[in-house]
């Protein structure tokens, strides 16, 4: 018997302020909170057919815990994008073709509160 992946299930990131990021989330992409696990500090969040996962961190740090993050959005709308992100004082980076699990599509960049690099990636052309 095979397997094959289909699509990124869950992202775990640790987060130094918990209940901020929950917020960030929430505000900048509509995520909602599906589950709580407080024995182990752990919110997971819906993320479309994904999930994202923030576990609140054992030590502080100011370096990033990964490099970047994806999520596939649907319409690929770079003004939405900045009318949603930029009153959380979030700036949005060039708009470029990059290539992604379903092909070359639209993506930008930005950077969550903790310095997470986060990549919206529209549909492939």
């Amino acid at each position: 018997m095979t397997f094959h992946v289909e699509r990124i299930d869950h992202v775990v990131l640790r987060v130094n302020d918990l209940p901020a990021m929950v917020r960030f989330y929430e505000q900048a992409l509509g995520f909602n909170v599906e589950r709580r696990l407080d024995r182990i500090n752990l919110v997971q969040m819906r993320a479309g057919a994904s999930m994202l996962d923030l576990v609140l961190s054992d030590a502080k740090s100011a370096a990033p815990n990964m490099d970047h993050l994806c999520f596939r959005i649907e319409p690929f709308d770079r003004a939405a994008i900045e009318a949603r992100l930029g009153p959380l004082g979030v700036s949005v980076g060039e708009t470029f073709q990059r290539y992604g699990a379903e092909g070359t599509g639209p993506s930008v960049y930005f950077h969550d509160p903790e310095g997470n690099q986060i990549e919206l990636k529209g549909p492939s052309a």
